[in-house]
């Protein structure tokens, strides 16, 4: 461990079996698909409790500068993990628990911008299906899917929409299968659908892993399911003005990147109308849904730019900006 040979004789015994299994731990550590530094800071902690007792037992100054160097390490990586999920690294305020990390949350607007230059479809309804099916096939071009999930996206429109992707070719259902069949798919029989241009075969657009790629799913099913704006009624363009804002907020919920000297630049109309196949103009009426139920806690759509912020309850969502 730390390019050091553990004594067979070490003693106490204790001491030798956690470094032993500590240097275990590391290396099962960068065999992980991906990292987790949550983890690894807890392995620093260990790894400097365990040097600051070989040196007591040894006398050797170069293992106590080493437990020091972990306990920095600690530290360190406590704040990268703090940055990455939006959390006060002091513990300043109640802790959010972010569904993703930043980095993840990256990939969630690479997708967004995919869907917006890549539509098949012009309307809203489309766009809200292609994206939950492209999230649900990001990685190998197929994925399951079941009634109750096409019907909660899009409701009256499920059946249409699934028969209008699948006429122009961006989505292939089993031969034996229909769009209607589709629609009454079980969990326990789920429908594998099949996008061609997420296959292997063809470039990859995404280039995020099955963690990952499950997160943003479920990311995305939380805003597209959510109760509040089901109950409002919320149609298509708003839930996925709803996916937008969550993705494009900063941790503290404000839309848009931070900019110095002012509360934030917001959301450019244009960006925010092309991916929720709205008008410019027709994007403060979806905003105010949005106020009403609580998903922003204000919006202005002034100069040709959505402003706002995030209501409390979609914070745990935001994008990390």
């Amino acid at each position: 461990i730390g390019q050091r040979i553990v004594p067979d004789d070490l003693q106490p015994d204790v001491l030798r079996l956690e470094l032993t299994e500590l240097g275990d731990a590391f290396r099962a550590y960068q065999r992980r698909p991906e990292p987790d530094l949550a983890v690894l800071a807890e392995l620093h902690d260990r790894k400097a409790r365990a040097f600051a007792l070989w040196a007591d037992v040894t006398g050797d100054a170069s293992l106590r500068e080493e437990a020091e160097r972990a306990e920095a390490a600690a530290r360190t990586t406590r704040e990268m993990n703090a940055n990455r999920l939006g959390i006060a690294v002091d513990g300043d305020g109640p802790v959010i628990e972010r569904l993703l990390t930043r980095g993840q949350a990256a990939h969630a607007r690479d997708v967004l911008e995919y869907l917006r230059a890549h539509a098949p479809l012009p309307g809203a309804e489309a766009r809200l299906a292609v994206l939950m099916l492209t999230l649900r096939a990001a990685r190998t071009g197929t994925g399951n899917v079941t009634g109750q999930d096409l019907t909660g996206w899009l409701q009256g429109d499920a059946e249409r929409v699934l028969q209008e992707l699948v006429d122009v070719g961006w989505l292939r259902l089993p031969e034996d299968v229909s769009a209607d069949d589709a629609l009454t798919s079980r969990p326990e029989e789920p429908t594998l659908v099949t996008v061609p241009s997420l296959l292997p075969t063809e470039p990859r657009p995404f280039s995020f892993g099955k963690v990952t790629r499950a997160r943003l799913s479920g990311w995305a099913q939380r805003m597209v399911g959510d109760r509040k704006l089901r109950k409002k009624k919320a149609g298509a363009a708003t839930r996925l003005l709803a996916v937008y804002t969550a993705a494009h907020s900063r941790p503290d919920g404000r839309l848009g990147e931070r900019v110095e000297g002012a509360e934030g630049a917001g959301l450019g109309l244009d960006a925010v109308a092309s991916f929720c196949a709205l008008r410019p103009e027709d994007v403060a009426g979806h905003a105010e849904l949005l106020v009403a139920a609580d998903w922003l806690a204000e919006a202005d759509t002034a100069g040709g730019r959505l402003r706002g912020r995030l209501g409390e309850r979609a914070l745990p969502l935001s994008g990390l900006l």
